[in-house]
This record gives structure tokens, sequence and C-alpha cells, in this order.
């Protein structure tokens, strides 16, 4: 069989299936810096700097191993770090999460969510990580703050042996303007004790423990907190976040971030 000419121009164009469509790009792509006027012209696409990233997220390859039909890797890696350290990936994934409420008729401040971490391995990487006694595993932990859809509102990335109260005060910490409607938090019993009037005295808002019963055994869906297991699901499916492989913990949030960024922007433009 031959191949004409026209054959090989369609497979050479062929997108990967993670790839931003059209509409997804035109969506979001104002976010990012405009171009300096000063300098040496851009010769790099930011669509393809995004879609090579949202790659290496969704398939769990090395940054080297980023195929050569998206920009050279170490462009890829420096604009990931640049848009880290200026805010950029941030500001996209709170833009995003307003949207995608406010698509599905909810005010973009949330004023519900739910609260839960998640331990995962690390690798050989050098990197810092401890022991979750409780899961026995050597690794990290996330911690993360989901409003009723499951979208994020906060989130931090910890040693594995921080206990589950030490890491909420950490992740109320760090996030501020989406306090001011919030209410109720849905936590498990291990947030329970101390932490419940700490979070009452300093952020007015209360947290509220949903325990499984003694009676019933096997696996069952909770009320409200199954939503923020739902969303550590929806991670698991990005086969870089199936482990820590990161060296920074910092990194490691972004990359939770550009996920849910993937996620919610599939909410919004589904073509």
């Amino acid at each position: 069989m031959t191949i004409s000419a026209s054959d090989w121009v369609i497979v050479f164009v062929k997108k990967y299936p993670s790839d931003l469509t059209d509409s997804q790009w035109n969506h979001i792509k104002d976010l990012f810096p405009v171009p300096k006027t000063t300098g040496r012209p851009r010769e790099v696409d930011f669509r393809q700097i995004v879609n090579a990233i949202v790659y290496l997220i969704f398939t769990g390859c090395q940054w080297r191993f980023i195929p050569h039909d998206y920009p050279h890797w170490r462009t890829v890696y420096g604009y990931f770090r640049m848009w880290q350290k200026d805010g950029t990936w941030f500001r996209i994934h709170e833009t995003l999460r307003s949207a995608a409420r406010q698509k599905k008729g909810r005010n973009k401040h949330p004023t519900a969510g739910s609260m839960d971490s998640q331990s995962v391995k690390t690798t050989s990487v050098p990197s810092s990580r401890g022991f979750d006694a409780g899961k026995k595993i050597m690794g990290r932990k996330r911690h993360i703050l989901v409003d009723t859809l499951g979208f994020i509102i906060a989130l931090t990335v910890t040693t594995a042996g921080v206990q589950d109260r030490d890491g909420a005060k950490k992740l109320l910490k760090t996030f501020g303007i989406h306090r001011k409607k919030l209410r109720k938090v849905w936590v498990d019993g291990g947030y329970r004790g101390e932490l419940l009037e700490w979070v009452k005295r300093k952020f007015r808002y209360c947290l509220e423990v949903i325990l499984r019963s003694d009676d019933i055994k096997g696996f069952v869906v909770l009320p409200k907190r199954w939503v923020v297991e739902r969303t550590f699901a929806w991670l698991n499916n990005h086969r870089r976040l199936s482990k820590d492989y990161e060296r920074f913990t910092r990194t490691s949030e972004t990359m939770i971030q550009i996920a849910m960024m993937r996620l919610m922007l599939r909410r919004l433009k589904p073509l």
C-alpha cells in the first residue's frame, strides 16, 4: 500500500489526546503574560508549551522525554517554572474555578466545602518526605479543601508524617479571599479535637465531623465527604500524580493545579 504526501501531513499534524482544543486554548490564552516589547522576539508558541506540560502530567513522562514535536524540554520547563514563580498557574486555576462554578449556577465564592488528605509515595528523587504511620506510606501528604462541586479551593503538600490536624492548620492559613463566604467544612474523624475550636475562633466557620457508622461493613459512600474523595480520584487519573515525583513540595502543588485546570477546561469547553 502506498501512502500519499497528504497522508503524511495528516500523521504529522495529528494532536495528542491531551492537547487543548481551540476553544479551550482561546478561553485561557489571555491569562498568560504578554510578550515584552523589547528584546529578542519570542519564538515559541505558548499553546505548545501548555500542551507539553499537560502531556507530561497526564502521561507521567519525565521532562527529558517530552515528544520532539513540542518545544525543547528545557524551554518547556523554563516556562513552567517562570509561570509558577509569578503566580500565573494559580491565577488561571482561580479564574477557571470561578467560571466553572458560575456555569453551574453557583456563586464564585463557595460557602461550604470538604477537607481531607491523601498520602502518596515518593520516588528516589532527593526530596523532603516522611512516614505516615496510619497508612504505612513513606512519602508526602496532599491536604486539599474542595467546594461542593469537587473543585479545589486550597491545597498544600507536606511530608507524610504531618498529622491531618497540623496539615489542616497550614492549609487554612494559605487561602484568603474565598474565606469570606465559607461557613461550613465537612471533615472526617482525623480532624477532631482542639482543631474544631481553633477554626471556629480564628476563621469564624465550623468544621463538621462526619463519621462512619460502626455497624456498616465494607465500602460505603459517606454524605458530603465523598466529594473530596472523588477529587482525589480525578487527580489519580493523571499518571504524574500517581506518586510524588517532584523535588519540591511547591512543584507538587503546581502540578495538581494544572491537572485541575485541565479538568475544569473540559467542563467549561468540552469541544
